[in-house]
């Protein structure tokens, strides 16, 4: 039985970097490298094609730096509000 592919529909995808990376948030998936057991995504920036960079896909899966999808700032902070209120009702449920 051949073996799972790691991350595949990582080309084509759209991510929103947490913080301003190399000037920009929002990011695509434009090309993958698989080296061994590791998959490394190339990163273009939405609005300046010049701007991109090779990245550990596994990086993609961390919350705190990207978020699947291109988010706006507004959409980011309410995303992290509702986490927040998420957890405070579940510590008022817990009491």
């Amino acid at each position: 039985m051949p073996k799972k592919q790691k991350f595949p529909h990582l080309v084509g995808s759209k991510w929103t970097a947490k913080q301003k990376t190399w000037g920009w948030r929002h990011f695509q998936v434009v090309n993958r490298q698989n080296q061994g057991d590791m998959v490394f995504a190339e990163m273009v920036a939405s609005c300046d094609p010049h701007v991109r960079f090779w990245l550990n896909a596994k990086a993609l899966k961390d919350p705190s730096m990207w978020q699947a999808g291109w988010k706006s700032l507004q959409e980011q902070q309410n995303d992290e509000k509702d986490i927040l209120l998420g957890e405070d009702d579940a510590y008022q449920i817990l009491q």
